[in-house]
């Protein structure tokens, strides 16, 4: 059972703009029309848990990208807003609770997105993994990955990749 991070950011640390704007993700130039690793990744996850705002950052794309069932958390919502309401379920409360029902429910290795989720996880100590992506982009102020956190939590490197000599993806593992 794993909690893994897979997100991108700026250099300076930064997984938004101020406005909550990811366009700066969408211009990269792809000449082999890569997906960086993410079919592979996904492949090793039976659902993702996504924050109200990152759930809201997804309606304005084309389509829906996840293939995997995909749970919303947020304790204000009643219901999922927006052309791809079907497509998730919410979720609430505790997060350790969260986690125990859906493992009761077959799902065991959850993609976790979002900044404040994914916050709200490390706060608590429930992410095994990390895959953090660089963009070599300094934007200055934004939506930062990490936040305050009363723990120390030490993790390993596990291997770093570099796709089209700009993009570098670096892999961590808890160590417990």
């Amino acid at each position: 059972m794993s909690n893994i991070v897979y997100i991108a950011t700026s250099i300076d640390g930064y997984i938004a703009r101020e406005d909550e704007s990811i366009d700066w993700l969408m211009d990269l130039p792809n000449p082999d029309k890569s997906d960086y690793g993410f079919s592979e990744f996904m492949k090793r996850i039976d659902g993702i848990i996504l924050g109200r705002k990152t759930y809201e950052t997804v309606l304005t794309f084309g389509a829906w990208p996840y293939i995997k069932p995909v749970f919303v958390l947020s304790n204000s919502l009643k219901a999922l807003p927006g052309k791809f309401s079907e497509k998730g379920e919410i979720v609430k409360g505790e997060l350790k609770k969260i986690i125990e029902s859906l493992a009761e429910r077959g799902i065991h290795n959850l993609y976790i997105d979002g900044g404040k989720t994914i916050q709200s996880f490390l706060k608590e100590d429930l992410i095994d993994e990390m895959v953090i992506t660089r963009i070599p982009i300094l934007l200055g102020s934004g939506i930062p990955l990490f936040d305050k956190n009363l723990l120390e939590l030490p993790f390993e490197h596990t291997g770093t990749e570099v796709y089209n000599n700009m993009l570098v993806k670096s892999s961590y593992t808890r160590k417990r």
